[in-house]
């Protein structure tokens, strides 16, 4: 068994970042389907061995941004009180666009390939779970099916609000921000409705 090296533990990690950074460049700009190998080497400046090194396929640079993603996704939920999501959701922000734009491209080659089918349903697990865990921790009065209901109609409130920023917004922010306070205040009651 070999010594950790730390080294060469951190240049290994640097060149998967960079390969990451090239396929993110290239799955924005062609798609995941459309982005070959070769592509991706090249904008990576490494010849298509060597980014098998680093990863066995397309797919695990897909897993592996994918993962990234969720990641920072989810450590903006933990960080986010349910009571801001009537304004991220009226004023439409977005954490990270470039996130956003790859993770449509993830959900439209999910219909194409089990393999990122199955990376959308973990991704979509580890969300639901964080999200869940937030909402007891902002509502601890609430039973664990009202806990689950309300992080649905969350995710679906907020893929929706993700899809909606293609199209321009066709009411003011400050209207729907009303509503979206209104929802929330529905959602997050201790009572069944």
């Amino acid at each position: 068994m070999s010594q950790p090296n730390p080294t060469r533990d951190a240049r290994h990690r640097q060149r998967q970042d960079e390969i990451i950074a090239a396929g993110r460049r290239c799955f924005r700009q062609s798609g995941f389907h459309g982005a070959s190998m070769a592509q991706l080497a090249a904008e990576a400046r490494l010849s298509v061995g060597q980014i098998y090194r680093y990863f066995a396929s397309k797919d695990a640079i897909i897993e592996e941004m994918v993962r990234r993603i969720i990641d920072a996704r989810l450590q903006h939920i933990k960080e986010t009180a349910t009571a801001d999501l009537p304004r991220l959701l009226a004023w439409r922000h977005a954490l990270n666009e470039d996130d956003e734009a790859l993770m449509k491209e993830v959900a439209a080659e999910a219909t194409r390939n089990p393999v990122v089918a199955r990376m959308m349903a973990e991704a979509d697990h580890r969300m639901f779970t964080q999200a869940c865990l937030n909402v007891k921790r902002d509502h601890p009065a609430m039973s664990d099916e009202q806990v689950r209901a309300c992080v649905e109609v969350m995710a679906v409130l907020t893929e929706g609000t993700a899809w909606r920023r293609l199209t321009p917004q066709k009411a003011s922010a400050e209207r729907l921000y009303q509503l979206y306070q209104h929802i929330n205040a529905l959602l997050f009651t201790t009572e069944d409705p």
